[in-house]
């Protein structure tokens, strides 16, 4: 099992449109990603900086990032790209954590 992080960033105003939408995340969304090994998924707000902290426990090689080429990823991308920075491809800007702690 391994633990992947990264940050993304909120535009400013939308914590409450984020949450909403997660909160009714797709079912299809949710077995996609627990299909391909994640079990865990947190995301956590910095309501000073609108930065989205994201932490993952994921068996296998990868996690949600690595499922950019499936048809519900993206439409959910699409969905999410007018609260959030996005890529030319509405993809998240998402920058991966290095890990300098742990504590089982």
């Amino acid at each position: 099992m391994q633990r992947l992080a990264f940050k993304m960033k909120l535009n400013k105003g939308q914590k409450e449109a984020y949450t909403k939408r997660h909160n009714e995340l797709w079912p299809e969304l949710k077995q996609l990603l627990k299909d391909n090994g994640v079990s865990e998924y947190s995301i956590f707000f910095d309501e000073e900086t609108s930065t989205l902290f994201a932490f993952q426990k994921v068996s296998g090689s990868g996690g949600s990032q690595d499922l950019a080429d499936n048809p519900i990823v993206k439409k959910w991308w699409d969905y999410m790209a007018d609260i959030m920075e996005v890529n030319a491809d509405n993809s998240p800007v998402s920058i991966p954590l290095e890990e300098v702690f742990y504590m089982p």
